[in-house]
């Protein structure tokens, strides 16, 4: 069996973030969300696997690389455009070479694995499994309509304004080869691309078999800011505390705190849950919880809590608290001392700010 992690979306609804980085590998607890992905089907024990890579797969393979750091093997397929998730399956279809595989959307994070849905699709005899949650806006998803006594998807359909249940596509599916008829027969949809949950009503219209597998944890799509900072908080309340860097006598570090080497904490307060990077400079700051804090990044005079600040970022001075934020790479927050006072922005196209 081998696994496809799709990491071809342009991502966005995280703009300007992903103006400059690919979505799958901005980072949740400081680990880039594609890692989790990789993780996880390794965990299952599949060791083959394809990443869809589109305009940022230069940022995807020094990241990922061949594989070896996470102990299985990575083979990287271009898709020209972002043509559909049933296109990213059309394209891998001489890489998987007739094998079953597991197909991963890779900003998805599943922190319970997916290795009971590997061992369930082995054991049956489905041509297809996907995998769903209970959901409180079943309308905000692609919805499935099973057979309530064998479990048997009878039916998806996409964002319906009336659901006939509460169970949202995932983003983790499971295929045999028939998958590969599907995705050759079905035409594109009226948004140009070839999607997923057509292919696989297409199987269910012919007969194949596809099965339902229902997840009880939780899990996310971190395509959106506030999903992302949810994540972030789950991921950092399972972490345990360890402290490397050095934490200065006057300094208070509190509950489940992730410090890095090389970092120094100067006469500050960290509140955990909360991880902070190799190399970074915590002074005459507050680190509240659910926060993450990349590496070589500076908080000084500052409050930051509930966010996800990008490495080399520097926020110093700011007399007041962020909250609820990303921030990305090398940014600078700061306050002005020239007058006029005033406030004073340099912006990529798509951002936000909040002012008080």
């Amino acid at each position: 069996m081998k696994a496809l992690i799709l990491s071809g979306g342009r991502g966005t609804r995280l703009r300007p973030i992903t103006h400059t980085s690919a979505k799958q590998l901005v980072p949740v607890a400081n680990k880039p969300i594609l890692y989790y992905a990789i993780e996880s089907v390794k965990n299952a024990g599949i060791d083959e696997v394809g990443i869809i890579v589109g305009d940022t797969h230069q940022e995807i393979r020094a990241a990922c690389g061949n594989g070896e750091q996470f102990g299985c093997r990575i083979t990287y397929l271009q898709q020209d455009a972002p043509l559909g998730l049933a296109h990213a399956v059309k394209i891998a279809e001489d890489y998987m070479a007739g094998d079953s595989f597991v197909m991963y959307l890779g900003d998805n994070l599943v922190p319970d694995g997916i290795t009971e849905l590997v061992k369930d699709f082995q054991a049956g005899s489905y041509n297809a499994q996907i995998l769903l949650a209970h959901v409180p806006k079943p309308n905000e998803f692609g919805v499935a309509e099973l057979d309530e006594r064998t479990g048997r998807v009878v039916r998806l359909e996409e964002k319906p304004a009336k659901p006939k249940s509460d169970l949202a596509l995932v983003g983790v599916y499971m295929f045999d080869k028939s998958i590969f008829t599907a995705v050759n027969a079905i035409k594109p949809s009226a948004r140009g691309e070839l999607e997923i949950t057509d292919a696989i009503q297409y199987l269910i219209d012919n007969n194949y078999r596809v099965q339902s597998h229902i997840i009880r944890g939780w899990w996310k799509d971190t395509g959106k800011l506030e999903d992302m900072l949810e994540a972030n908080r789950i991921v950092l309340d399972s972490l345990s505390r360890e402290v490397l860097g050095d934490v200065d006598e006057t300094s208070q570090i509190h509950g489940k705190v992730r410090i890095g080497p090389g970092a120094r904490i100067v006469n500050s307060v960290v509140r955990g849950p909360a991880v902070i990077g190799e190399n970074c400079v915590i002074r005459n700051a507050y680190v509240g919880p659910f926060t993450s804090i990349s590496c070589g990044c500076i908080v000084e005079n500052s409050e930051v809590e509930h966010s996800i600040v990008l490495e080399g970022s520097s926020i110093q001075d700011i007399g007041g608290r962020i909250e609820d934020s990303l921030i990305g790479k090398n940014v600078l927050v700061g306050r002005s001392a020239n007058r006029p006072r005033a406030f004073r922005l340099m912006l990529g196209d798509n951002s936000q700010v909040g002012l008080i």
